[in-house]
C-alpha cells in the first residue's frame, strides 16, 4: 500500500480518465469519479505529509508504515474517507464547507452503491452532483499545485471550467424566480388551453427528438420539453446485433418549452433547474456506414458510378 503523494495523483488522475470513458448517464460515471475523488484527497493529504494518512493508534504502529518503519507483522491501516475530507477542509483553504458537503455526498452515494443493493448512482443523476464535484477536484488540485488540465487532461477540464465560469451563487434564486412564473401563467390558462399545449409540446418534442434534441420535463409545467447542448469527449463505441452504437456525451447549454415558454441558456441555468447533467447521444448505424465501408452487394453499382466519374475528368480534359 502506498501512500506517496505521486502514486495517489496518478491513480486519481487513471480514476477520472476511467470515469470519463463512460456514458454520462451511466452509472459508473458517478462511480468511478467517486473513486478518483478520494484517491485525490488523499493525495492531496500526502502532498503535506503521508503519516496523515495513517489510522491513529496508541501504538503508533499504522503511522509507523507511514514512516516506512512498520512492522510486516502489522497491515496497514488507512484513515476512512470522510476523515479524509474532513483534515482537507481543515488544512486547505480552498477546499470549502461547500466542497466538503459535495464530496461526502459523493462519497455517502458511493458506500451505498458499493455496500447496499441500491442502485444508487440511477438515483443520484449528474445534475445534482456534477459542478460540485468539478469544484472539490478544483479545491484539492489547487492545494496540491496543480490545475484541472492536469488532472483531467485539456477537454474535460475546459468543459468543467465552464460549467463552473458559469455557476454563479445567485443564478439559482433567478431562475427558481422564473420558473415560478412561468409555472403561474401556464396554471391560469383554461384546462383546455393547457391540454391542447401539451399535446402540442409532446408532439414538438417526438420531432425534436429527431434532430439532435435530448428530450426533458419542463420544471416549470411538466410537460415535455428539449435541452440541446455540445458534444465533447470520445465517442462511446459497442457493437449490436449487426450494428454498431455510437454514445456520444453532451454539455447541455440551452433548454426551451414550447407549453409555457420557460427558456435557459447556460450550463449554470440550467442546473439551477436540476437539468445541467451531461447526456448521451445515441446513434446506431451499420458498420458500412461507420467504418465507410462499401456493401458488396452495392459494389456493381459503386463501380459504375466511379467509372461515369473518370469518364467526365477524361471528358473535361
Amino acid at each position: 500500500m502506498s501512500w506517496e503523494r505521486d502514486p495517489l495523483w496518478a491513480k486519481a488522475r487513471l480514476f477520472f480518465e476511467r470515469a470519463f470513458s463512460e456514458s454520462r448517464d451511466d452509472p459508473a460515471f458517478g462511480l468511478w469519479c467517486s473513486l478518483g475523488l478520494e484517491l485525490l484527497a488523499r493525495a492531496a493529504l500526502a502532498s503535506v505529509s503521508p503519516t496523515l494518512l495513517a489510522e491513529p493508534d496508541n501504538e503508533h504502529r499504522y503511522l509507523l508504515h507511514a514512516l516506512n518503519r512498520g512492522s510486516e507483522r502489522t497491515p496497514r491501516k488507512s484513515i476512512a474517507a470522510a476523515q479524509v475530507f474532513g483534515l482537507c477542509r481543515t488544512l486547505f483553504p480552498d477546499f470549502t464547507e461547500e466542497d466538503f458537503k459535495a464530496a461526502l455526498a459523493l462519497i455517502n452515494r458511493r458506500n451505498e452503491e458499493l455496500h447496499s443493493g441500491a442502485a444508487a448512482f440511477d438515483e443520484y443523476r449528474p445534475s445534482q452532483w456534477l459542478a460540485g464535484f468539478y469544484r472539490a477536484c478544483r479545491s484539492l488540485s489547487t492545494a496540491m499545485g496543480e490545475c484541472l488540465v492536469s488532472l483531467f487532461g485539456e477537454e474535460e477540464a475546459n468543459v468543467a471550467t465552464r460549467i463552473l465560469t458559469e455557476n454563479q451563487s445567485d443564478v439559482r434564486q433567478r431562475i427558481q424566480s422564473s420558473i415560478a412564473a412561468h409555472r403561474k401563467v401556464f396554471q391560469d390558462k383554461s384546462e383546455q388551453e393547457r391540454k391542447d399545449a401539451t399535446t402540442k409540446a409532446e408532439e414538438l418534442g417526438s420531432q425534436l427528438a429527431m434532430q439532435r434534441h435530448h428530450r426533458v420535463t419542463c420544471p416549470a409545467c411538466q410537460c415535455i420539453a428539449t435541452v440541446q447542448g455540445t458534444p465533447f469527449g470520445k465517442d462511446h463505441i459497442t457493437q449490436g446485433d449487426g450494428c454498431i452504437v455510437v454514445r456520444q456525451p453532451v454539455s447541455p447549454t440551452s433548454f426551451s418549452c414550447s407549453a409555457c415558454g420557460l427558456k435557459l441558456q447556460g450550463y449554470a441555468e440550467l442546473e439551477a433547474a436540476n437539468l445541467g447533467g451531461h447526456y448521451t447521444r445515441t446513434r446506431t448505424c451499420s458498420p458500412e456506414e461507420y467504418y465507410g465501408l462499401i456493401n458488396p452487394e452495392d459494389l456493381g453499382q459503386y463501380m459504375e458510378d466511379y467509372l461515369a466519374g473518370l469518364g467526365d475528368e477524361y471528358d473535361n480534359e
